[in-house]
Protein backbone atom coordinates (compact mmCIF):
# COMPACT_ATOMS: atom_id res chain seq x y z
CA UNK A 1 0.00 0.00 0.00
CA UNK A 2 2.10 2.71 -0.89
CA UNK A 3 1.74 6.22 0.96
CA UNK A 4 -0.54 4.12 3.72
CA UNK A 5 0.04 2.41 6.41
CA UNK A 6 1.65 -0.90 6.70
CA UNK A 7 1.11 -2.54 10.02
CA UNK A 8 0.87 -5.49 12.10
CA UNK A 9 -2.19 -7.26 13.25
CA UNK A 10 -2.40 -5.36 16.84
CA UNK A 11 -1.57 -2.00 18.00
CA UNK A 12 1.12 -3.24 20.47
CA UNK A 13 3.68 -4.04 17.12
CA UNK A 14 6.05 -2.00 15.31
CA UNK A 15 8.14 1.07 16.30
CA UNK A 16 7.17 3.94 17.86
CA UNK A 17 6.63 6.05 15.03
CA UNK A 18 3.79 3.49 13.49
CA UNK A 19 2.09 3.18 16.84
CA UNK A 20 1.68 6.64 17.17
CA UNK A 21 0.57 6.95 13.26
CA UNK A 22 -2.52 4.33 14.31
CA UNK A 23 -3.71 6.16 17.46
CA UNK A 24 -3.25 9.64 15.68
CA UNK A 25 -5.14 7.70 13.16
CA UNK A 26 -8.10 6.13 15.30
CA UNK A 27 -7.89 9.66 16.65
CA UNK A 28 -9.56 11.13 13.98
CA UNK A 29 -11.77 8.05 13.07
CA UNK A 30 -13.17 8.62 16.53
CA UNK A 31 -13.67 12.54 15.89
CA UNK A 32 -15.45 12.14 12.95
CA UNK A 33 -17.64 9.82 14.28
CA UNK A 34 -18.25 12.04 17.14
CA UNK A 35 -19.54 14.79 15.56
CA UNK A 36 -21.61 13.05 13.35
CA UNK A 37 -23.43 11.92 15.91
CA UNK A 38 -23.47 15.26 17.61
CA UNK A 39 -25.15 16.36 14.78
CA UNK A 40 -27.48 13.74 14.59
CA UNK A 41 -28.52 14.12 18.97
CA UNK A 42 -28.47 17.72 18.90
CA UNK A 43 -31.09 18.41 16.43
CA UNK A 44 -34.22 16.67 18.74
CA UNK A 45 -33.66 18.63 21.98
CA UNK A 46 -33.74 22.07 19.58
CA UNK A 47 -36.89 21.55 18.26
CA UNK A 48 -38.41 23.63 20.18
CA UNK A 49 -36.58 26.00 20.44
CA UNK A 50 -36.28 26.04 16.60
CA UNK A 51 -39.55 26.00 16.68
CA UNK A 52 -40.28 29.47 18.80
CA UNK A 53 -37.05 31.20 17.04
CA UNK A 54 -38.54 30.50 13.58
CA UNK A 55 -42.27 30.93 14.03
CA UNK A 56 -42.90 27.54 12.81
CA UNK A 57 -46.18 26.28 13.72
CA UNK A 58 -47.04 23.05 13.16
CA UNK A 59 -45.26 20.22 14.98
CA UNK A 60 -45.08 18.30 11.32
CA UNK A 61 -43.03 20.80 9.79
CA UNK A 62 -40.56 21.59 12.64
CA UNK A 63 -39.64 17.70 13.03
CA UNK A 64 -38.78 18.09 9.13
CA UNK A 65 -35.30 19.55 10.12
CA UNK A 66 -34.88 16.35 11.88
CA UNK A 67 -36.24 14.11 8.88
CA UNK A 68 -34.26 16.27 5.98
CA UNK A 69 -31.00 15.53 8.28
CA UNK A 70 -31.83 11.99 8.16
CA UNK A 71 -32.94 11.78 4.73
CA UNK A 72 -29.53 13.19 3.54
CA UNK A 73 -27.86 10.86 6.07
CA UNK A 74 -29.61 8.03 3.52
CA UNK A 75 -28.00 9.51 0.48
CA UNK A 76 -25.04 9.56 2.20
CA UNK A 77 -25.35 6.08 3.59
CA UNK A 78 -25.87 4.95 0.16
CA UNK A 79 -22.84 7.24 -1.64
CA UNK A 80 -20.17 7.73 0.89
CA UNK A 81 -18.91 4.35 2.19
CA UNK A 82 -18.93 2.97 -1.27
CA UNK A 83 -17.21 5.78 -2.59
CA UNK A 84 -14.27 4.98 -0.48
CA UNK A 85 -14.21 1.88 -1.98
CA UNK A 86 -13.60 3.32 -5.97
CA UNK A 87 -11.77 6.21 -5.01
CA UNK A 88 -9.93 5.73 -1.73
CA UNK A 89 -10.60 7.02 1.97
CA UNK A 90 -9.10 9.99 2.60
CA UNK A 91 -10.58 11.81 -0.61
CA UNK A 92 -14.15 10.44 0.70
CA UNK A 93 -13.50 11.14 3.93
CA UNK A 94 -12.41 14.75 3.04
CA UNK A 95 -15.76 15.29 0.69
CA UNK A 96 -18.03 14.16 3.20
CA UNK A 97 -16.06 16.32 6.17
CA UNK A 98 -16.34 19.41 3.83
CA UNK A 99 -20.69 18.90 3.22
CA UNK A 100 -20.73 19.31 7.41
CA UNK A 101 -18.92 22.23 6.69
CA UNK A 102 -20.90 24.06 4.19
CA UNK A 103 -24.47 22.67 5.87
CA UNK A 104 -23.08 24.72 9.18
CA UNK A 105 -22.46 27.88 6.98
CA UNK A 106 -25.77 27.81 5.38
CA UNK A 107 -27.58 27.76 8.81
CA UNK A 108 -25.12 29.97 10.19
CA UNK A 109 -25.70 32.45 7.21
CA UNK A 110 -29.02 31.99 6.63
CA UNK A 111 -30.81 32.20 9.80
CA UNK A 112 -34.25 31.25 8.86
CA UNK A 113 -35.99 27.95 8.60
CA UNK A 114 -35.42 27.45 4.94
CA UNK A 115 -31.90 27.72 6.01
CA UNK A 116 -32.00 25.31 8.70
CA UNK A 117 -33.58 22.63 6.14
CA UNK A 118 -31.26 23.21 3.49
CA UNK A 119 -28.72 23.25 6.19
CA UNK A 120 -29.79 19.97 7.91
CA UNK A 121 -29.98 17.97 4.37
CA UNK A 122 -26.44 19.19 3.45
CA UNK A 123 -24.99 18.02 7.07
CA UNK A 124 -27.26 15.00 7.04
CA UNK A 125 -25.02 13.86 3.97
CA UNK A 126 -22.05 14.38 5.62
CA UNK A 127 -22.86 12.88 8.22
CA UNK A 128 -22.59 9.58 6.91
CA UNK A 129 -18.79 10.28 7.39
CA UNK A 130 -19.30 8.30 10.35
CA UNK A 131 -19.02 4.70 8.74
CA UNK A 132 -16.26 5.64 7.06
CA UNK A 133 -13.76 4.32 9.85
CA UNK A 134 -15.74 0.79 9.45
CA UNK A 135 -13.40 0.82 6.08
CA UNK A 136 -10.48 2.84 6.61
CA UNK A 137 -9.38 1.17 9.89
CA UNK A 138 -10.16 -1.87 8.88
CA UNK A 139 -7.88 -1.74 5.19
CA UNK A 140 -4.59 0.02 7.55
CA UNK A 141 -4.93 -2.04 11.16
CA UNK A 142 -4.24 -5.31 9.43
CA UNK A 143 -5.84 -8.39 11.59
CA UNK A 144 -7.24 -6.52 14.11
CA UNK A 145 -8.87 -3.60 12.29
CA UNK A 146 -12.33 -5.19 12.28
CA UNK A 147 -12.93 -5.19 15.90
CA UNK A 148 -11.28 -1.98 16.43
CA UNK A 149 -13.29 -0.47 13.86
CA UNK A 150 -16.66 -1.20 15.05
CA UNK A 151 -15.36 -0.63 18.99
CA UNK A 152 -14.34 3.00 18.00
CA UNK A 153 -17.57 3.11 15.94
CA UNK A 154 -19.66 2.23 18.83
CA UNK A 155 -17.53 3.98 21.77
CA UNK A 156 -17.80 7.68 20.00
CA UNK A 157 -21.47 7.01 18.96
CA UNK A 158 -21.60 6.92 22.51
CA UNK A 159 -19.78 10.19 23.21
CA UNK A 160 -21.25 11.84 20.38
CA UNK A 161 -24.29 11.42 21.92
CA UNK A 162 -23.06 13.39 25.16
CA UNK A 163 -21.70 16.07 22.84
CA UNK A 164 -25.01 16.56 20.77
CA UNK A 165 -27.51 16.47 23.72
CA UNK A 166 -25.70 18.15 26.36
CA UNK A 167 -22.91 20.76 24.47
CA UNK A 168 -25.91 21.97 22.11
CA UNK A 169 -28.16 22.69 24.60
CA UNK A 170 -25.55 24.68 26.32
CA UNK A 171 -24.41 26.35 23.67
CA UNK A 172 -28.00 27.65 22.82
CA UNK A 173 -28.59 28.55 26.31
CA UNK A 174 -25.82 31.16 26.09
CA UNK A 175 -25.55 31.95 22.68
CA UNK A 176 -28.06 32.54 19.46
CA UNK A 177 -28.64 29.90 17.24
CA UNK A 178 -26.31 31.64 14.40
CA UNK A 179 -23.61 31.06 16.95
CA UNK A 180 -23.75 27.63 17.39
CA UNK A 181 -23.95 26.61 13.74
CA UNK A 182 -20.76 28.66 13.36
CA UNK A 183 -19.35 26.82 16.08
CA UNK A 184 -20.51 23.78 14.38
CA UNK A 185 -18.93 25.04 10.93
CA UNK A 186 -15.23 26.11 12.59
CA UNK A 187 -15.61 22.39 14.40
CA UNK A 188 -16.35 20.87 11.22
CA UNK A 189 -13.38 22.90 8.96
CA UNK A 190 -11.14 21.72 11.38
CA UNK A 191 -11.85 18.07 11.22
CA UNK A 192 -11.61 18.33 7.16
CA UNK A 193 -8.21 19.40 7.52
CA UNK A 194 -7.12 16.75 10.40
CA UNK A 195 -9.21 14.24 8.01
CA UNK A 196 -6.82 15.51 4.86
CA UNK A 197 -3.32 15.49 6.82
CA UNK A 198 -3.49 12.45 8.68
CA UNK A 199 -5.55 9.97 6.61
CA UNK A 200 -3.32 7.24 4.22
CA UNK A 201 -3.99 7.57 0.66
CA UNK A 202 -5.25 4.55 -0.95
CA UNK A 203 -3.29 2.73 -3.35
CA UNK A 204 -4.89 1.70 -6.53
CA UNK A 205 -4.36 -2.77 -5.25
CA UNK A 206 -6.43 -1.53 -2.41
CA UNK A 207 -9.58 -0.19 -4.54
CA UNK A 208 -12.60 -2.41 -5.46
CA UNK A 209 -14.12 -2.29 -9.09
CA UNK A 210 -17.21 -0.62 -10.24
CA UNK A 211 -18.38 3.06 -9.38
CA UNK A 212 -21.55 4.35 -7.28
CA UNK A 213 -25.20 3.64 -9.14
CA UNK A 214 -25.93 7.44 -9.73
CA UNK A 215 -29.28 6.99 -10.82
CA UNK A 216 -30.21 3.65 -8.55
CA UNK A 217 -29.04 6.10 -5.47
CA UNK A 218 -31.00 8.66 -6.34
CA UNK A 219 -34.23 6.80 -7.57
CA UNK A 220 -33.87 5.22 -3.92
CA UNK A 221 -33.72 8.88 -2.46
CA UNK A 222 -36.46 9.71 -4.13
CA UNK A 223 -39.05 6.90 -3.11
CA UNK A 224 -37.85 6.85 0.31
CA UNK A 225 -38.26 10.51 0.52
CA UNK A 226 -42.13 10.57 -1.02
CA UNK A 227 -42.92 7.84 1.48
CA UNK A 228 -41.76 10.05 4.69
CA UNK A 229 -43.83 12.98 3.00
CA UNK A 230 -46.76 11.03 2.77
CA UNK A 231 -46.53 9.98 6.60
CA UNK A 232 -45.46 13.42 7.38
CA UNK A 233 -47.98 15.29 5.70
CA UNK A 234 -50.75 12.77 5.77
CA UNK A 235 -52.80 14.34 7.68
CA UNK A 236 -52.51 17.90 5.88
CA UNK A 237 -52.65 17.11 2.59
CA UNK A 238 -55.43 14.17 2.92
CA UNK A 239 -56.33 11.96 -0.08
CA UNK A 240 -53.26 13.93 -1.40
CA UNK A 241 -51.22 12.20 0.78
CA UNK A 242 -52.23 8.67 -0.22
CA UNK A 243 -51.48 9.85 -3.84
CA UNK A 244 -47.76 10.30 -2.65
CA UNK A 245 -47.49 7.20 -0.83
CA UNK A 246 -49.03 5.27 -3.94
CA UNK A 247 -46.70 6.94 -6.02
CA UNK A 248 -43.55 6.14 -3.53
CA UNK A 249 -44.47 2.44 -3.39
CA UNK A 250 -45.20 2.31 -6.91
CA UNK A 251 -41.42 3.81 -7.55
CA UNK A 252 -39.76 1.29 -4.71
CA UNK A 253 -41.10 -1.72 -6.17
CA UNK A 254 -40.14 -0.61 -9.84
CA UNK A 255 -36.68 0.32 -8.26
CA UNK A 256 -36.69 -3.49 -6.74
CA UNK A 257 -37.02 -4.50 -9.98
CA UNK A 258 -34.41 -2.44 -11.71
CA UNK A 259 -31.84 -3.60 -9.53
CA UNK A 260 -32.08 -6.96 -9.94
CA UNK A 261 -31.64 -6.36 -13.86
CA UNK A 262 -28.84 -3.69 -13.53
CA UNK A 263 -25.36 -4.30 -13.89
CA UNK A 264 -24.28 -1.92 -11.74
CA UNK A 265 -26.69 -1.93 -8.88
CA UNK A 266 -26.50 -0.37 -5.93
CA UNK A 267 -25.64 -2.66 -3.75
CA UNK A 268 -23.84 -5.84 -4.78
CA UNK A 269 -26.71 -8.67 -4.87
CA UNK A 270 -23.93 -11.37 -3.61
CA UNK A 271 -24.33 -9.24 -0.04
CA UNK A 272 -27.95 -10.77 0.12
CA UNK A 273 -26.82 -14.10 0.18
CA UNK A 274 -24.08 -13.79 2.93
CA UNK A 275 -25.27 -15.22 6.72
CA UNK A 276 -27.02 -12.29 8.70
CA UNK A 277 -26.62 -9.52 6.07
CA UNK A 278 -30.57 -8.88 5.14
CA UNK A 279 -31.77 -9.62 8.88
CA UNK A 280 -29.25 -7.42 9.86
CA UNK A 281 -30.68 -4.63 7.79
CA UNK A 282 -34.20 -5.05 8.44
CA UNK A 283 -33.23 -5.07 12.26
CA UNK A 284 -30.90 -1.99 11.98
CA UNK A 285 -33.40 0.10 10.49
CA UNK A 286 -36.06 -1.06 13.51
CA UNK A 287 -33.99 -0.40 15.84
CA UNK A 288 -33.00 3.02 14.40
CA UNK A 289 -36.46 3.88 14.18
CA UNK A 290 -37.04 3.33 18.41
CA UNK A 291 -34.01 5.59 18.77
CA UNK A 292 -35.86 7.85 16.54
CA UNK A 293 -39.10 7.92 17.81
CA UNK A 294 -37.47 7.85 21.40
CA UNK A 295 -35.83 11.12 20.63
CA UNK A 296 -38.74 12.77 19.85
CA UNK A 297 -40.86 11.74 22.02
CA UNK A 298 -38.62 12.79 25.01
CA UNK A 299 -37.82 16.23 23.75
CA UNK A 300 -41.15 17.43 22.89
CA UNK A 301 -42.67 16.14 26.02
CA UNK A 302 -40.18 17.37 28.06
CA UNK A 303 -39.66 21.06 26.67
CA UNK A 304 -43.57 21.15 26.99
CA UNK A 305 -44.35 23.76 29.40
CA UNK A 306 -47.83 22.47 31.47
CA UNK A 307 -48.18 26.29 32.56
CA UNK A 308 -48.75 27.79 28.91
CA UNK A 309 -51.56 25.54 28.36
CA UNK A 310 -55.20 25.11 29.48
CA UNK A 311 -55.36 23.65 33.13
CA UNK A 312 -57.69 21.07 31.67
CA UNK A 313 -54.86 19.57 28.91
CA UNK A 314 -51.64 20.62 30.92
CA UNK A 315 -48.88 18.42 30.45
CA UNK A 316 -44.66 18.18 30.05
CA UNK A 317 -41.82 19.08 32.22
CA UNK A 318 -41.06 22.60 31.16
CA UNK A 319 -37.37 21.96 30.92
CA UNK A 320 -35.22 23.94 28.44
CA UNK A 321 -32.80 22.27 25.69
CA UNK A 322 -29.84 21.78 28.15
CA UNK A 323 -32.00 20.27 30.89
CA UNK A 324 -33.90 18.13 28.28
CA UNK A 325 -30.08 16.81 26.98
CA UNK A 326 -29.10 15.71 30.89
CA UNK A 327 -32.02 13.40 30.95
CA UNK A 328 -30.37 11.79 27.99
CA UNK A 329 -26.96 11.19 29.89
CA UNK A 330 -27.66 7.76 31.24
CA UNK A 331 -28.65 6.81 27.41
CA UNK A 332 -25.05 7.68 26.70
CA UNK A 333 -23.37 5.92 28.95
CA UNK A 334 -25.17 2.88 29.26
CA UNK A 335 -24.23 2.80 25.46
CA UNK A 336 -20.66 3.04 26.11
CA UNK A 337 -21.33 0.24 27.79
CA UNK A 338 -23.34 -1.53 25.29
CA UNK A 339 -20.98 -1.65 22.62
CA UNK A 340 -18.24 -3.27 24.87
CA UNK A 341 -20.32 -5.53 26.59
CA UNK A 342 -21.40 -7.14 22.97
CA UNK A 343 -18.00 -7.58 21.76
CA UNK A 344 -17.12 -11.26 23.61
CA UNK A 345 -20.80 -12.94 22.82
CA UNK A 346 -20.55 -11.58 19.26
CA UNK A 347 -17.18 -13.28 19.11
CA UNK A 348 -18.28 -16.36 20.51
CA UNK A 349 -20.75 -16.25 17.40
CA UNK A 350 -23.46 -15.55 19.68
CA UNK A 351 -25.09 -12.51 17.31
CA UNK A 352 -28.77 -13.46 17.22
CA UNK A 353 -29.25 -13.50 20.43
CA UNK A 354 -27.37 -10.37 21.33
CA UNK A 355 -30.19 -8.88 18.41
CA UNK A 356 -32.70 -10.08 20.75
CA UNK A 357 -31.72 -9.04 23.87
CA UNK A 358 -30.85 -6.03 22.60
CA UNK A 359 -34.18 -5.25 21.09
CA UNK A 360 -36.47 -6.93 24.55
CA UNK A 361 -33.92 -4.21 26.38
CA UNK A 362 -35.68 -1.33 24.45
CA UNK A 363 -39.17 -2.70 24.49
CA UNK A 364 -38.96 -2.75 28.58
CA UNK A 365 -37.54 0.79 28.78
CA UNK A 366 -40.46 1.78 26.49
CA UNK A 367 -43.03 -0.06 28.37
CA UNK A 368 -41.66 2.06 31.33
CA UNK A 369 -42.94 5.76 29.71
CA UNK A 370 -46.34 4.29 28.40
CA UNK A 371 -47.15 4.49 32.29
CA UNK A 372 -44.87 7.39 33.74
CA UNK A 373 -43.54 9.22 31.17
CA UNK A 374 -44.86 12.54 33.08
CA UNK A 375 -42.14 11.65 35.58
CA UNK A 376 -37.95 12.92 34.92
CA UNK A 377 -37.23 10.18 36.62
CA UNK A 378 -38.60 7.59 34.76
CA UNK A 379 -36.69 9.27 31.67
CA UNK A 380 -33.79 9.01 32.75
CA UNK A 381 -34.27 5.22 34.51
CA UNK A 382 -35.91 4.11 30.52
CA UNK A 383 -33.05 6.29 28.69
CA UNK A 384 -30.13 4.11 30.28
CA UNK A 385 -32.28 0.72 29.83
CA UNK A 386 -32.72 1.66 26.27
CA UNK A 387 -28.87 2.96 25.29
CA UNK A 388 -27.65 -0.04 26.13
CA UNK A 389 -30.25 -2.21 24.26
CA UNK A 390 -29.55 0.17 21.28
CA UNK A 391 -25.95 -0.42 21.61
CA UNK A 392 -26.04 -4.07 21.50
CA UNK A 393 -28.04 -3.90 18.67
CA UNK A 394 -26.08 -1.64 16.05
CA UNK A 395 -22.65 -3.16 17.43
CA UNK A 396 -24.35 -6.29 16.03
CA UNK A 397 -25.45 -5.22 12.91
CA UNK A 398 -22.34 -3.69 11.85
CA UNK A 399 -20.41 -6.37 13.23
CA UNK A 400 -22.43 -9.36 11.34
CA UNK A 401 -22.37 -7.64 7.95
CA UNK A 402 -18.48 -6.73 8.05
CA UNK A 403 -17.82 -10.36 8.93
CA UNK A 404 -19.79 -11.11 6.16
CA UNK A 405 -17.48 -9.66 3.14
CA UNK A 406 -13.40 -9.19 3.15
CA UNK A 407 -11.63 -5.22 3.51
CA UNK A 408 -12.00 -3.94 -0.28
CA UNK A 409 -15.84 -4.34 0.33
CA UNK A 410 -16.33 -3.00 3.63
CA UNK A 411 -17.67 0.28 2.15
CA UNK A 412 -20.09 -1.33 0.38
CA UNK A 413 -20.96 -3.49 3.42
CA UNK A 414 -21.23 -0.24 5.45
CA UNK A 415 -23.01 1.38 2.88
CA UNK A 416 -26.19 -1.14 2.97
CA UNK A 417 -26.31 -0.83 6.80
CA UNK A 418 -25.94 2.75 7.20
CA UNK A 419 -28.31 3.34 4.24
CA UNK A 420 -31.10 0.59 6.30
CA UNK A 421 -30.44 2.79 9.72
CA UNK A 422 -30.63 6.61 7.80
CA UNK A 423 -33.96 5.11 6.46
CA UNK A 424 -35.30 3.92 9.62
CA UNK A 425 -34.44 6.82 11.63
CA UNK A 426 -36.51 9.03 8.90
CA UNK A 427 -39.17 6.76 9.10
CA UNK A 428 -39.15 6.32 13.07
CA UNK A 429 -39.47 10.22 13.13
CA UNK A 430 -41.86 10.56 10.61
CA UNK A 431 -43.83 7.77 12.24
CA UNK A 432 -44.17 9.41 15.61
CA UNK A 433 -44.48 13.17 14.20
CA UNK A 434 -48.00 11.48 12.26
CA UNK A 435 -49.06 10.40 15.62
CA UNK A 436 -48.42 13.77 17.34
CA UNK A 437 -49.95 15.37 15.07
CA UNK A 438 -53.19 13.54 14.74
CA UNK A 439 -54.94 15.64 17.36
CA UNK A 440 -53.28 19.01 18.98
CA UNK A 441 -54.04 21.88 21.08
CA UNK A 442 -53.37 24.66 20.17
CA UNK A 443 -51.21 26.95 22.92
CA UNK A 444 -53.45 29.75 23.85
CA UNK A 445 -52.35 33.24 22.50
CA UNK A 446 -50.20 32.18 19.76
CA UNK A 447 -50.71 29.48 16.55
CA UNK A 448 -48.44 26.73 17.88
CA UNK A 449 -49.98 24.05 17.93
CA UNK A 450 -48.78 20.52 20.37
CA UNK A 451 -49.80 16.64 20.93
CA UNK A 452 -52.16 15.98 23.09
CA UNK A 453 -50.72 14.11 26.30
CA UNK A 454 -52.54 10.60 25.50
CA UNK A 455 -50.95 10.64 22.36
CA UNK A 456 -47.15 10.00 24.07
CA UNK A 457 -48.15 6.53 25.83
CA UNK A 458 -50.00 5.46 22.45
CA UNK A 459 -46.48 6.42 20.53
CA UNK A 460 -44.65 4.45 23.20
CA UNK A 461 -47.05 1.76 22.43
CA UNK A 462 -45.79 1.61 18.96
CA UNK A 463 -42.47 2.23 19.71
CA UNK A 464 -42.46 -0.94 21.72
CA UNK A 465 -43.95 -2.58 18.59
CA UNK A 466 -41.02 -2.18 16.42
CA UNK A 467 -38.55 -3.30 18.64
CA UNK A 468 -40.86 -6.87 18.86
CA UNK A 469 -40.94 -7.02 14.87
CA UNK A 470 -36.72 -7.07 15.51
CA UNK A 471 -37.31 -10.33 17.85
CA UNK A 472 -39.90 -11.64 14.71
CA UNK A 473 -37.51 -11.11 12.31
CA UNK A 474 -34.62 -13.20 14.10
CA UNK A 475 -36.51 -15.77 15.09
CA UNK A 476 -38.03 -16.02 11.31
CA UNK A 477 -34.38 -15.77 10.07
CA UNK A 478 -32.97 -18.35 12.53
CA UNK A 479 -35.85 -20.77 11.74
CA UNK A 480 -34.61 -20.73 8.00
CA UNK A 481 -31.00 -21.16 8.67
CA UNK A 482 -31.72 -24.58 10.47
CA UNK A 483 -34.51 -25.59 7.73
CA UNK A 484 -31.58 -24.72 5.00
CA UNK A 485 -28.93 -26.70 7.38
CA UNK A 486 -30.77 -29.54 7.11
CA UNK A 487 -31.71 -29.75 3.51
CA UNK A 488 -29.37 -32.02 1.82
CA UNK A 489 -27.22 -30.88 -0.19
Amino acid sequence: MSDSLTVPGDLAGGNTVERSRRLLLIGVAALIVILTNAVTFLLPPLLPVLQAQYHVTSVSAVTWIFTLLTLGGGAGFVVLPKLSDVIGDRSTAVIACVALTVGAVVAAVGDSYPAILVGAAVMGFGGAAQLLPLGFLRRTLGEAGLAISVAVLVVATGVGIVVGMIGGGFIVEHLSLRDFFVILAACFALTTLATYVVLPRSASGDKAEGGVAILGTVWLIVWVGLLLLALTQGLVWGWGALVTLAVALVAAVAWVHSQRRSSNPVFDRALFTAPYVVVSSVVIALIAAVNAAFLVLLSTFAQTDPAFLPTSDAYGLGLNALQTGELMVPFAITFLIGGVVAERPLAAGRGPSVLISGAMLSAVGLALLVVTHDQAWSYLVAAGVIGFGCAIVYSACFALVQNAVDEREAGMAGSMVGTAMAIGFAFGSALITCVLGSSTIAIPGTDIQVAKEGLFGVSYAISIGLAVLIVFAVGVSTIRRRQAATLPA
